[in-house]
């Protein structure tokens, strides 16, 4: 048997190990992007490191948008709104028990063009959606219970579900909400400037600042690292095990076998025995039965005469056989013994 434990812990040793360093890797790039104090020098920026873009900043300010979303249930004004429902019921089970689940009815996201405003300037910030650490506030939940109608009760119990109701949730990116956006500032025809994402890079939109995001990475680095070492020892060990056990069944295999052979070989009478089967049956037959005895391999005295279910060995006696739980070739475990007989 393949050893499934070991080589699933190395594995997963290995995606720790690239987690770990790629959370590292975010950490080391976000130490070395550029950092703007102020909205306003951004265009200046820009305009002196026009010949080594793309450009890649960091920037903090306040959710800001032309068209904000007015949103119907919590009365907020943002910029990205989410909205779900998901409807919740009982389900009957196999075993004849009401057991509560929800199913995904509705989902959709409305986003309005935003920007960033630290009261020097706005850059406009594009793609979030698709950022890391993006975390829109939950604006309202409203849960709206089923209505209860004697049709529609019987038809949902003969399929056996019970409505309960219906949970409504709406998210926002509210406005004046303080961010830090990290990604590539670019510069359009008509002077608008732009935040969105490298073709190579991080792009975070985060609540969180840059230090705060630096340190956090760096955090989960060393987190990621440890684990990895730790599956990778525990593995090792599995794998470890499981060629041991390997090797010292393998061993008790031929050992026990030199031992069958050797006391097959003293067998009295044997060598006359062997004799008569040459002259009745021929050279073939006496060797088979020197190579196979048919002692029992436990007391190596009686003749064997009980199978083993479901492996089929059939290696031992009746009296050795009912102390026994594993099969003493394949150390299969023993469900069933059948007593066989010759004449």
């Amino acid at each position: 048997m393949a050893p499934w434990g070991g080589l699933t812990c190395c594995l997963g040793a290995a995606a720790l190990y690239l987690l770990g360093r790629s959370s590292g890797r975010d950490a080391q790039i976000l130490k070395s992007v550029t950092r703007v104090n102020q909205l306003k020098d951004l265009a200046q920026l820009l305009d002196t490191a026009s010949k080594v873009l793309p450009l890649v900043v960091t920037i903090t300010g306040r959710v800001g948008s032309n068209t904000p979303i007015n949103c119907e249930h919590s009365g907020l004004r943002g910029v990205i709104v989410e909205e779900t429902a998901e409807q919740h019921f009982l389900k009957h089970n196999d075993a004849g028990s009401w057991i509560q689940d929800s199913a995904l009815m509705l989902s959709m996201c409305k986003e309005v063009p935003w920007y960033l405003d630290d009261g020097t300037a706005h850059v406009y910030v594009v793609g979030a959606r698709g950022a890391t650490g993006l975390v829109l506030t939950i604006g309202s939940e409203v849960f709206e219970e089923s209505g209860r109608s004697l049709v529609r009760g019987t038809l949902d119990y003969l399929q056996g579900l019970k409505m309960l109701g219906v949970k409504r949730t709406e998210r926002v990116l509210a406005t004046g909400t303080p961010l830090t956006v990290v990604g590539e500032a670019v510069k359009d025809d008509v002077g608008t400037i732009r935040i969105q994402r490298p073709h190579k890079g991080p792009f975070y939109v985060s609540h969180k600042t840059i230090d705060q995001l630096i340190a956090n990475l760096g955090k989960w680095a060393r987190w990621y690292k440890v684990a990895s070492v730790g599956f990778t020892v525990f593995g090792v060990y599995l794998l470890a095990k499981h060629a041991f056990h390997y090797i010292m069944e393998r061993r008790r295999y031929w050992e026990m076998r030199k031992r069958v052979l050797a006391a097959a070989a003293k067998r009295p009478g044997q060598d006359s025995e062997g004799s008569d089967d040459k002259g009745e049956n021929g050279s073939d037959s006496t060797k088979k039965d020197r190579l196979m005895p048919d002692l029992c391999v436990i007391c190596l005295e009686q003749e064997y005469n009980s199978v083993f279910v479901p492996c089929g060995h059939m290696c031992c006696c009746t009296a050795c056989s009912l102390h026994l739980t594993n099969c003493p070739l394949c150390r299969r475990r023993i469900e069933q013994l059948v007593r066989t007989f010759r004449h």
